[in-house]
């Protein structure tokens, strides 16, 4: 069965993309382009990698893996945080937040794809 992955990304281009070549690599996928929806679809899928944007509009990426965190049906799931918002220490912050996994966009396809199958 193939794995389910939960793309969080509020930018249409790369949500596409992402999802674009996820589904090539033969995992299935969950687009979600409003952050206050993240929990609720991570709940209802129970996917087997979640792959954040940091920068959301209204809500920070940071925080929803902080709450998938403590939550008990999603604390289990790896999170793999990608953002454009690349600065001293930030790295060390996301992971800290609970992040297995950290990508600096502009994200390239092997780099992301390897970082993917680490981690499902």
């Amino acid at each position: 069965m193939a794995k389910r992955i939960l793309v969080v990304e509020d930018n249409d281009l790369n949500r596409k993309l992402f999802c674009d070549v996820l589904k090539a690599n033969g995992f299935e996928v969950e687009p979600v382009a409003d952050g206050d929806q993240v929990l609720e679809m991570a709940r209802g899928t129970a996917p087997d990698l979640i792959i954040m944007d940091i920068q959301l509009p209204g809500i920070s990426g940071v925080d929803l893996i902080e709450a998938a965190k403590r939550d008990t049906s999603l604390c289990e799931i790896p999170v793999l945080a990608v953002t454009a918002f690349a600065g001293k220490g930030d790295e060390e912050r996301i992971r800290s937040a609970g992040a297995a996994g950290y990508l600096a966009k502009p994200v390239s396809i092997m780099p992301f794809m390897n970082a993917v199958k680490a981690l499902v």
